[in-house]
């Protein structure tokens, strides 16, 4: 996040735990660029526990509507307001920077909110933050509201969550209506819907409106995925930016106008936030996205080899299948009579896991007609028969898998499954899949499917 250029950088609340301590203290000293900052209620133990991490500044929340007052804190308006300062005078007297946010402030009486930031201001409140805690506020709202606020005389943050699908267009709204900075997440992460996302705001300032941000945006995508990995919470493909079909394009006239000129389809280059234009192939391609697949493939066809090409491609479509790189190499070998010699093959595969035990996995290949046996240990059996298969291949070529997919075709314990995989060497990528009720054979299948195509590739 700070290669990225955020300005400020919420390590966590520090009162949390000892483990969320240890980890804020560590962000807070890795000698970042960013202003760190913790989390902290309106008490003296929570803006010690930040003191005691060292961090620049605190994100000092109180509760303001009279909601959270009442039925949350069971207290008033009077003593929230006291609170609020002595919270605020006590982290200016041990040297940390406020932001002082009001909680639910979107339904708020805003004489109210307006009477607490302006005593946190005298209190010594370097920044203000509006909460629309629940996401209820509307765009026009959040400008006429920004209008107010910024004769405040304070930097005043806007911080949204989605869960009317708005925090965006809110976001976008009040930094054009006098907010100074947005709280946003990678991927829209938060509670509930999640709050407003990092790059949507980023790119939607920087290409409809014009205004440079600081971030770099050819690190978004990059960041997406790790954030989505270390978290476990997987990116919905439909995700604008960062979601995988966001640059994918499979209809016909889509294709062909890309073709043309890329904008026809795209509101961005790809390349822009890290990026590669990806086109897919199912039933709604038109013979233009076939002809461009199979150009990238090396692969010269006629008009009636083509047409047969497009037509089996249609047919797995209308089957719900999608046509990966390996299906189209596979369906024009058919076509154009070639038979693919696969260099590698799998004989046997055998795979260990299982509590206290270190995944491991052991295969046999016959790689260019020489038997090849291998181990390896992973996260998983799968991960372990995947780096098996790779340290066996490791002397001939350089292949790396780039991304890995399940999908479960059918239900219960014995489920069909689906599985895709991207590989790569150098910047060539390919797709394969392997499906089966054994996720691991449909796992090591996929793969192997990936490296002899792209070995064959290779070859030509």
């Amino acid at each position: 996040m700070d290669e990225l250029g955020v300005d400020v950088i919420e390590a966590g609340s520090a009162i949390t735990s000892d483990g969320e301590r240890e980890s804020i203290r560590a962000i807070a000293s890795a000698g970042l660029n960013a202003e760190i900052c913790s989390f902290a209620r309106a008490h003296r133990k929570d803006i010690d526990a930040a003191l005691d991490c060292d961090v620049d500044s605190l994100h000092l929340v109180v509760p303001v509507s009279d909601l959270h007052i009442e039925r949350k804190l069971r207290s008033d308006r009077e003593s929230v307001l006291r609170k609020a300062v002595e919270a605020t005078e006590y982290a200016k007297a041990h040297g940390l920077i406020v932001e002082l946010s009001g909680e639910d402030a979107s339904r708020a009486d805003l004489d109210y909110l307006e009477s607490i930031y302006r005593a946190t201001i005298e209190a010594g409140a370097d920044r203000l933050c509006f909460c629309d805690t629940v996401g209820v506020l509307l765009p026009e709202r959040t400008a006429e509201i920004f209008q107010r606020l910024r004769s405040l005389g304070k930097p005043v943050s806007i911080h949204c969550h989605d869960d009317f699908g708005m925090a965006t267009a809110n976001t976008v709204a009040a930094l054009r209506n006098g907010a100074m900075q947005a709280h946003v997440t990678i991927n829209g992460l938060g509670e509930r819907a999640g709050n407003t996302s990092l790059e949507e705001v980023v790119m939607c300032l920087e290409n409809l409106y014009g205004i440079r941000t600081g971030i770099k945006c050819n690190l978004l995508y990059q960041i997406s995925r790790v954030v989505s990995k270390k978290t476990g919470i997987p990116v919905a493909p439909n995700k604008a930016i960062v979601g995988e079909n966001a640059f994918t394009h499979e209809a016909g006239i889509h294709v062909h106008g890309l073709i043309a000129d890329t904008s026809t389809y795209e509101p961005m280059r790809p390349e822009q936030v890290g990026r590669k234009r990806r086109i897919v192939l199912g039933k709604m391609s038109g013979r233009a996205a076939v002809e461009l697949a199979l150009r990238e493939f090396g692969i010269t066809v006629n008009e009636e080899q083509l047409n047969e090409i497009v037509s089996r491609v249609k047919e797995l479509g209308d089957k719900g299948k999608r046509v990966s790189d390996a299906d189209l190499q596979s369906i024009a070998d058919t076509v154009l009579s070639r038979e693919l010699k696969p260099r590698v093959l799998l004989e046997e595969l055998t795979v260990v896991s299982g509590n206290r035990v270190t995944p491991t996995a052991s295969v046999k290949l016959i790689l260019d007609g020489r038997e090849t046996l291998e181990a390896g240990a992973g996260v998983g059996p799968v991960d372990a028969a995947v780096n098996a298969v790779r340290r066996a291949i490791s002397g001939v070529t350089d292949i790396r898998l780039e991304e890995y997919h399940v999908d479960a075709i059918t239900g219960g314990t014995n489920a069909l499954v689906e599985v895709w995989v991207t590989m790569a060497i150098g910047d060539r990528s390919i797709t394969a899949r392997g499906a089966g009720a054994d996720i691991i054979m449909a796992s090591v299948e996929a793969v192997l499917e990936g490296i002899n195509r792209l070995m064959l590739l290779e070859d030509r």
